[in-house]
């Protein structure tokens, strides 16, 4: 199963970097003291398709169990080592393509139920820790039934002289091999390549002493076999650029002893699409071993140039995937974090709900919109 363009919050889901509370980012300047391990499970389950099914009646959509282990861990005196496994299992039915009736709207044709894939991502990352930042390279390997993937990644981070300004930037290049899985669903190659490749620069500037803000700027290279082989008569170009602009703010309320977390992003490619994701999120401290997370999520997007319900054989390029359509989505939520001695315990839970007349753009309503929702817990361990 080929997932190209899975939304954020499902890669969100699968990032093994959700594992532990205390995330050992670009900005920390000193090797963990304790190596820390983790595990985590995490159930991704969308809602049945009901009344937009071209045979009636509902049809069950993707669900995913996700297992992830996490260990990192201090080496020498000015390294540390990072290992991150994660295990998904999928079923369920996806979209095959949109139809119409006479008279109707456009309907959903279902795939069926006959999608049971697996998948297992492997990822190593060493860091080095210098006076004033750090610098890390990760080597990671994802295989599933119809897709390989092996990437590198090289990051880094600089702090000024007086430790207000941390300047960040990182490198990735990817190459993926597509093997479709020949089934009662034709598919629209045998096997296919494809390579992305990411530049990202970003500087974190302490403003305050209860506040900092954040800014980044992206750049991402797709080149190869683009198009979605599951899908019918999908067409895409065989590259996409895109730029990706963000910016957060942090602010710590003393007297309520809270901070309020604020994200902007701003998403733009050559195939037209283009949205806008705001984030804001509360962690709200009761006393000095435990985070309560409200968070909600705006998010609104312009459906690419070639996207359109019906096919028109004349065009060039064709995509009906709802996931290059017009529509505006909102998740929300609530994370709790809780210290007990060397053990931290996660608990997460998100709704995501899309429609069309939620978005700032206009476009074609696509049948195939999807709502989720989304769960997790986790447990971590600190050798001390």
């Amino acid at each position: 199963m080929v997932r190209d363009d899975r939304n954020p919050t499902l890669l969100a889901l699968t990032s093994s970097a959700l594992l532990l509370p205390v995330y050992q980012g670009a900005s920390a300047d000193a090797p963990p003291e304790f190596t820390e391990v983790g595990v985590r499970y995490s159930r991704y389950k969308e809602d049945d398709i009901l009344g937009r099914n071209a045979f009636g009646g509902g049809s069950e959509r993707y669900k995913i169990d996700v297992a992830q282990f996490r260990m990192l861990a201090p080496v020498a005196d000015n390294w540390s080592f990072a290992l991150d496994v994660a295990w998904e299992d999928m079923s369920g039915a996806s979209p095959w393509f949109v139809g119409q009736v006479a008279g109707q709207s456009p309907k959903v044709i279902m795939s069926g139920a006959s999608i049971e894939d697996t998948r297992t991502e492997v990822s190593g990352t060493t860091r080095y820790y210098y006076d004033r930042g750090n610098a890390g390279l990760s080597l990671t390997y994802s295989d599933e039934n119809d897709y390989e993937s092996k990437a590198i990644a090289l990051d880094g981070a600089l702090n000024s002289d007086d430790g207000m300004t941390t300047y960040s930037a990182a490198i990735s290049t990817s190459d993926d091999h597509i093997d479709p899985t020949q089934g009662s669903v034709p598919t629209n190659t045998l096997s296919a390549t494809k390579d992305v490749s990411s530049a990202w620069v970003g500087v974190t500037r302490i403003v305050s002493q209860r506040a900092l803000v954040r800014f980044g700027v992206s750049y991402t290279y797709r080149e190869g076999f683009l198009t979605d082989p599951y899908k019918y008569k999908d067409r895409r170009p065989d590259e996409r650029k895109e730029w990706t602009l963000g910016a957060g703010y942090r602010y710590f309320f003393e007297e309520q002893n809270a901070a309020v977390h604020i994200d902007y992003r701003y998403f733009n490619d050559d195939w037209d699409v283009q949205s806008h994701t705001v984030d804001v999120a509360w962690y709200q401290n009761f006393g000095q071993d435990t985070i309560v997370t409200p968070f909600i999520r705006y998010y609104t997007q312009h459906e690419a140039e070639f996207f359109s319900n019906l096919l028109d054989e004349q065009a060039r390029y064709f995509a009906d995937d709802y996931r290059l359509a017009a529509f505006g989505a909102f998740s929300y939520g609530v994370r709790l974090s809780h210290e007990l001695g060397n053990w931290s315990v996660n608990l997460d839970a998100e709704r995501y709900r899309t429609d069309e007349s939620w978005g700032v753009f206009s476009g074609e309503v696509s049948p195939g919109l999807v709502d989720f929702w989304r769960y997790g817990v986790g447990l971590n361990y600190v050798f001390k």
